[in-house]
């Protein structure tokens, strides 16, 4: 099974174990909102927030492009405050997990 479809199964069963799993020890998320960085234990709180909530929609999942250094993804995410945005998120890899992503992001609908 590819990392993406680890993503994506880890996603749909709202498995937030699994998907923490998925990255690696060393993992930065990039905020696409302010370009901090945030470790894996700082991320794990929103992560985790995102993935219990009912009223955070994620749409439209595809993989742009996977190898073992890289995967890119873009999904449409509808927000509880009515916002949408397109999203692109570029995962770097390192030993099978993600170990640095970094999102872009457009607004569709405000």
């Amino acid at each position: 099974m590819s990392l993406y479809e680890k993503i994506r199964k880890t996603s749909e069963d709202k498995d937030i174990k699994a998907y923490l799993d998925l990255l690696h020890d060393d993992f930065v998320f990039v905020r696409h909102q302010t370009g901090n960085e945030v470790t894996k234990s700082e991320w794990e709180p929103t992560l985790t927030a995102m993935m219990e909530s009912d009223s955070l929609e994620t749409t439209d999942v595809r993989c742009l492009y996977e190898n073992n250094e890289i995967l890119v993804m873009h999904q449409m995410m509808n927000f509880p405050d009515g916002t949408s945005e397109a999203v692109m998120i570029v995962n770097n890899l390192k030993d099978g997990k993600i170990i640095r992503a970094e999102t872009g992001a457009t607004l569709i609908k405000n």
